[in-house]
């Protein structure tokens, strides 16, 4: 019998940020060393507050099932947080807690998405979002974001695209790729508009000039994604949460049952330790963060790269590298293999990031150092 791969899964695109990965632990299997800044992944421990609440809970108790919107106590701190942070007011029974924030997109857009509906995305974007859109049969319409304006949605933007069928947009601040953050203004125009937003707010926390907002403070039948894994360097952990409106509830919780059933008991024990706990290792990280942050950047622009809109949250520059090579990915790959740096391909991300390296600065400062400095000996030899 033939084997054929459903029509909708093989279109597909694979994540490049992955397989330049796989490419470089290849080359590090072979005994060279790589400097990995391709992957948004903390090099931070996980907080011992949390780590040593996981072990209790193994401990002390068999983990079980939980209900399958995850334990009341923890959706309750959840609630807290948000109401800390952006003085919103949350139920715990609007929230979901997923085995990672990726579930929780599935499951968002799976809620949402009628055949053939459009939802908004920007170009450049975090790569996952339109195949799980198109995962559920939905369109992608995009909306091209411009390096000037930070590589973020403009009010001028969103309204010419908010037109025709158009099921939702999708909102990703801190962004992947670019570290830059939507102007309030802007999030409180887009929360304004007759369109549903979802909100990927999983680098909130990490932002090192001025501060992120949530959707929430400006429309309350937005969806938010957010989870464990970046801010508390929990990534291994597999924990995340959409907050959903009622009225979408019902179905969710029925998804995540027949799908998930539900996310581990003692990670979202460990989780809840994490929000309760956690808040001086938190800052720490940020901390040093916001050092790299301003190490990477300026030696970046020294070797010749573009960064004229400066990342003020999460861990990533998305920059210029158009005076060394137009293709990305070759690029990235020719970086990979003679001078032993990851980065991810700009392409990974939308036509609009062709010509860029997406470079994280989720590494120790002197290997982030020393990547510059591979840097510097490589450009130079492709001189003429």
């Amino acid at each position: 019998m033939r084997e054929r791969i459903p029509a909708h899964i093989s279109a597909l695109k694979p994540f490049l940020a992955m397989e330049i990965m796989e490419r470089a632990q290849q080359l590090e299997a072979r005994g060279q060393r790589i400097i990995h800044l391709e992957i948004g992944e903390p090099d931070f421990d996980t907080p011992a507050c949390i780590k040593e609440a996981c072990i209790r809970a193994l401990r002390d108790s068999r983990p079980r099932y939980t209900h399958s919107l995850g334990l009341l106590e923890l959706r309750e701190e959840i609630c807290r947080e948000y109401e800390r942070n952006y003085g919103v007011s949350i139920s715990p029974d609007r929230i979901l807690v997923t085995c990672g924030t990726s579930p929780a997109m599935l499951l968002t857009f799976s809620v949402l998405a009628h055949r053939d509906d459009a939802f908004l995305v920007s170009n450049p974007h975090y790569p996952c979002y339109p195949n799980f859109i198109r995962f559920t049969g939905a369109r992608v319409k995009w909306i091209p974001v411009r390096e000037e304006d930070g590589f973020q949605y403009t009010t001028r933007d969103v309204q010419a695209a908010v037109a025709g069928r158009v099921r939702a947009i999708v909102v990703n601040s801190p962004s992947n790729p670019s570290g830059t953050v939507i102007p309030p203004e802007v999030l409180q125009a887009v929360g304004s508009m007759d369109v549903t937003v979802i909100s990927d707010e999983i680098y909130h926390g990490l932002v090192y000039e001025g501060e992120a907002h949530s959707v929430l403070q400006y429309q309350d039948r937005a969806f938010v994604l957010n989870g464990f894994s970046k801010l508390y360097a929990m990534t291994g952990w597999r924990l995340g949460y959409v907050i959903a409106p009622s009225a979408y509830m019902r179905a969710l919780q029925t998804l995540h049952q027949n799908f998930f059933i539900s996310a581990s008991s003692f990670v979202q024990d460990a989780a809840l330790a994490a929000l309760r706990l956690a808040r001086t290792e938190v800052e720490n990280m940020r901390r040093v963060y916001d050092g790299r942050r301003r190490l990477i950047v300026q030696g970046l622009r020294k070797l010749g790269f573009g960064i004229s809109a400066e990342p003020t949250g999460a861990f990533y520059v998305l920059a210029n590298a158009r005076k060394y090579g137009a293709d990305s990915k070759k690029l990235a790959l020719e970086l990979l293999e003679h001078a032993g740096v990851g980065t991810t391909p700009g392409i990974d991300f939308g036509s609009n990031a062709e010509g860029y390296l997406r470079f994280t600065y989720a590494n120790s400062q002197e290997n982030i150092e020393e990547a510059l400095e591979r840097i510097r000996k490589f450009v130079e030899a492709r001189d003429p």
